[in-house]
């Protein structure tokens, strides 16, 4: 008889710890029945056998899915089930999750329904960390000036997030200039070990889902978690399983040691370039052998961080003494500690080297950590691996331009292209490593010995990804030389990396805007897609803060740092990188001196009261949220509306060709005063001053339907001659926005549909990917792949994915895009046929329902009003059964 049908409670089993007993539900226990060994399991395969073993007690409808896991690496076709025990949510994608939460409210009420009942149904953390820009850079001035700013454009939202945090149970917000949400989760949130709180406990493993592609951060702690879109999570927090095929895991064996000069974050950018060629999009990694034990966690977080770069779901490590070293500096309490360690060693959670060729993964790479190199990666791509000595073969396809003069803080400048109009020190990926800002500031320190300056051209920023940072920094008196260099604090949250960058420097940005020079960035972050730092800056490169540093003082990106002295010390003489580069001896004493437990739990026992400024905001208290039809930041969202199932006759609004991201599709950054949204705020009194970001207006999508498909990068090949959110109307025969095409389309009750290329949708897990395309009116998009999380956000959004055949592509069939296409479903493939005046083509497209609720979400036209139909249909129930 299969484990699958036999009653789950039959591997509950139980440990003793400090006198208490704890359940937990047996793992090995459940898989030596089966006849399977524990020992062959990848551990993040062990965790998911855990969470589907716990809720199949509760659930009889899941221990269908326990047979998955026998010879799991050849069930990649079979679905498991995902219900993590938390969401974690930051506030561009948080903010818009819970205007969809108050409109569930308002449907509920308006279906005569009890509007309480939508409430999270696990708990919920929002950390504000996405609504602060750098206004200002480069003086002790910036971070108040930047708070107060950041207040002044998001009173609105925060208004609505106190009424939230009021109004729904499960729920907690973290104030704003605290930390950023991946750093707050490492070091505060997250447990590792959960355990319910009943006399005999039930321990289990954390695990969760959140709103932001970096959430795999967490894995580093040997904790299971990725990003999701917004939809998603909301479906996380309303109590809905998630499903997907059962994972391929690439075991990733890591030798030797890490070199001096080498940091996190070389480690980091190689393992992207590595994976990305093993192509592990839409697998599992993970990280083992010997080399594990000579990486710190903080090396890890940098590592696991950048799972969305390298395409893997999650990028994972299993629990050994390292998180327990990392719980300790984060100073958890030591019953906690102990918790983590007994449960992971008694239900086989804990990292053993000497099982390591027991371990079967579905794939195998090999690294040996002592050939890591100091290197960067760009210009448009986080996986394109450049050595320092290789970069200024990067410039010369710029050789024929000539030089760029700019004039600011009182100097003239000739650049050439190469030439930095930003270096951040930004990111959770990099600011949550002391090991790496510690050597940022020792050579922040050497420079200004030296002499060195960075020229004014070069906007600095400084954003550490929680206040602890600050603190040690302060404490070694090592901010003070980032200081002197311009790398002033600017604030605490995701600024640079999310393309909150704000405008290049005074005279800087006036020349660029006008001349559209290829300047470059350099920033210590994990994205650097065409136009998401800024819309003026060409080239992008991702850096460890040390090598921002060193670009920064050199001013340009077009110099090998290798060879070639960085600068001029007081005396004339040339000083280059290694003079600057603190020692491995250097480095650690600081950490040793300064890094301490006490000052992780003085700053998280302050998160909810640093800030004045948000405690001092007012809290509304009602049921229903209670909208403003004036607002351009809040409104209520149209998803209930009755909508076209119809899938004839649906025109092309675009044809996109490969690697087209979330960042070409959905709103984000500035908002051009000429752009759709730009006008309609215009139209609604806002000043182009006070136009503020999309990200900050996600909670309205009057703007951010306006801002999908409108990136100033995206090549719609309908209108080859120009770039940016235009299309050719099918209607008019003319160019147009995307936007107003769209729209006309609507207004004639045609749909429309978008054809693409490989990897649709990769990047940020950006919900407003799917719902700005649904409320533009499109009801199917036919690409040659999917990037997981937008393929899984489309269809909770009514939105139809579908995939070319093998062999297939828009320009192989003939597609020019001003065909009529039409789309009936016939199981797990669809007919499409496409009609122009000259010509049809028939061809068969997979439809991408990977999950078994798949279907049932497109049939309901979504997500949130399935859910609206089950919560009534149980309201309804209960009023029936007490009559």
């Amino acid at each position: 008889m299969s484990g699958g049908s036999k009653m789950t409670e039959t591997y509950r089993n139980q440990f003793t710890l400090a006198g208490k007993n704890y359940y937990y539900y047996d793992i090995a226990a459940y898989l030596q029945h089966e006849e399977q060994e524990i020992e062959a399991m990848p551990y993040a395969i062990r965790v998911l056998l855990e969470l589907t073993l716990r809720h199949s007690s509760k659930q009889p409808a899941l221990k269908k899915y326990l047979a998955v896991f026998n010879n799991w690496d050849e069930q990649h076709t079979n679905d498991v089930p995902y219900k993590p025990e938390r969401v974690i949510l930051q506030d561009f994608t948080g903010v818009p999750a819970l205007v969809d939460l108050a409109a569930m409210r308002e449907e509920v009420q308006n279906q005569g329904g009890d509007p309480t009942a939508i409430n999270p149904d696990v708990p919920v953390h929002l950390v504000i960390d996405h609504s602060v820009q750098v206004d200002l850079a480069g003086n002790q001035d910036a971070f108040e000036y930047n708070i107060k700013q950041e207040f002044k454009r998001n009173r609105e939202r925060y208004l609505f997030l106190k009424w939230a945090q009021a109004s729904f149970k499960n729920l907690t917000v973290i104030p704003p200039d605290t930390g950023i949400i991946h750093q707050v989760n490492l070091e505060y949130l997250s447990p590792v070990i959960r355990h319910s709180k009943a006399a005999e406990p039930l321990a289990f493993p954390d695990t969760l889902v959140g709103t932001d592609s970096h959430t795999t951060m967490i894995n580093a702690l040997g904790v299971l978690g990725w990003g999701v879109g917004g939809i998603e999570a909301e479906a996380s927090m309303l109590g809905q399983e998630s499903y997907f095929p059962m994972p391929q895991v690439v075991g990733v064996r890591l030798t030797g040691k890490m070199p001096a000069t080498a940091t996190a974050t070389d480690l980091a950018l190689t393992l992207t370039h590595i994976l990305r060629k093993q192509n592990v999009v839409g697998k599992f990694v993970e990280f083992y052998g010997p080399g594990l034990k000579n990486l710190p966690l903080a090396n890890r977080a940098t590592i696991a961080n950048m799972a969305p770069e390298y395409g893997a779901t999650c990028g994972y490590f299993p629990i050994d003494q390292q998180t327990l070293s990392y719980l300790r500096l984060t100073d958890r309490s030591a019953e906690q500690i102990k918790l983590v360690e007994k449960y992971a060693k008694v239900n086989h959670l804990w990292y053993q080297e000497n099982e390591d060729n027991l371990r079967h993964y579905s794939e195998n790479v090999e690294l040996d950590l002592g050939t890591i190199t100091s290197s960067v990666a760009g210009p448009k791509r986080p996986q394109d691996l450049v050595e320092l000595s290789q970069l200024p073969q990067n410039f010369k396809k710029y050789a024929e331009l000539k030089n760029c003069q700019v004039k600011t803080a009182g100097q003239t400048f000739s650049l050439r292209p190469g030439a930095l109009g930003i270096a951040a020190i930004t990111s959770c990926t990099n600011t949550s490593n002391p090991e790496i800002l510690i050597t940022a500031g020792l050579l922040a320190e050497k420079a200004v010995a030296a002499g060195l300056k960075i020229p004014a051209y070069v906007k600095t920023s400084f954003a550490p990804g929680s206040r602890v940072v600050a603190d040690y920094l302060q404490a070694a008196q090592l901010q003070t030389y980032l200081d002197q260099l311009g790398f002033n604090i600017v604030g605490y949250g995701c600024t640079t990396c999310i393309g909150n960058s704000g405008k290049l420097q005074p005279g800087v940005q006036e020349i660029i805007n006008q001349t559209n020079y290829p300047l470059a960035a350099i920033e210590s972050g994990n994205r650097n897609f065409e136009g998401r730092v800024n819309p003026l800056i060409k080239d992008t490169y991702l850096a460890s803060p040390p090598l921002v540093i060193a670009y920064a003082l050199a001013g340009t990106l077009d110099i090998d740092l290798l060879h070639q002295p960085i600068g001029q010390d007081q005396q004339g003489k040339a000083v280059y990188l290694s003079d600057l580069w603190p020692t491995t001896a250097e480095v650690s004493q600081v950490i040793h001196q300064y890094v301490k437990p006490q000052l992780f739990s003085a700053n998280y026992q302050n998160i909810f009261s640093q800030n004045a400024a948000w405690n001092a905001l007012p809290v509304t208290e009602s049921v229903t949220y209670p909208w403003q039809a004036a607002s351009t930041y809040l409104a209520l969202p149209p998803l209930f509306a009755s909508r076209q199932t119809d899938l004839t006759g649906l025109r092309v609004l675009a044809k996109l060709g490969d690697s087209i991201t979330t960042d070409h599709i959905s709103p984000a950054g500035f908002i051009g005063q000429t752009t759709p949204a730009g006008k309609y705020l215009q139209e609604h009194g806002v000043q182009p001053a006070d136009f503020n970001s999309y990200g900050s207006r996600r909670g309205n999508h009057e703007v951010m339907m306006r801002g999908t498909l409108a990136n100033i990068r995206l090549q719609n090949q309908l209108t080859p001659e120009k770039q940016g959110g235009f299309t050719r109307s099918w209607l008019t025969n003319k160019e147009t926005t995307i936007y107003e095409a769209a729209m006309d389309y609507k207004q004639h009750n045609i749909g429309t549909i978008i054809l693409a290329g490989k990897d649709y949708g990769m990047g940020s897990s950006r919900d407003w990917a799917a719902k700005g395309v649904e409320l533009l009116g499109v009801k199917a998009v036919i690409a040659e792949s999917f990037e997981r999380i937008h393929r899984s956000n489309l269809v909770m959004m009514g939105v139809l994915p579908l995939q070319f055949m093998a062999g297939d592509t828009a320009d192989t069939l003939g597609l020019q895009g001003n065909e009529k296409f039409t789309i009936k479903l016939t199981g797990k493939t669809a007919k499409v046929l496409a009609e122009s005046p000259d010509r049809q083509v028939d061809f068969t497209v997979r439809v991408r329902f990977d999950a078994p609720i798949d279907r049932e979400y497109f049939k309901a036209s979504g997500i949130l009003p399935y859910v609206i139909a089950r919560k009534m249909a149980k309201q309804n129930e209960s009023e029936g059964s007490d009559d």
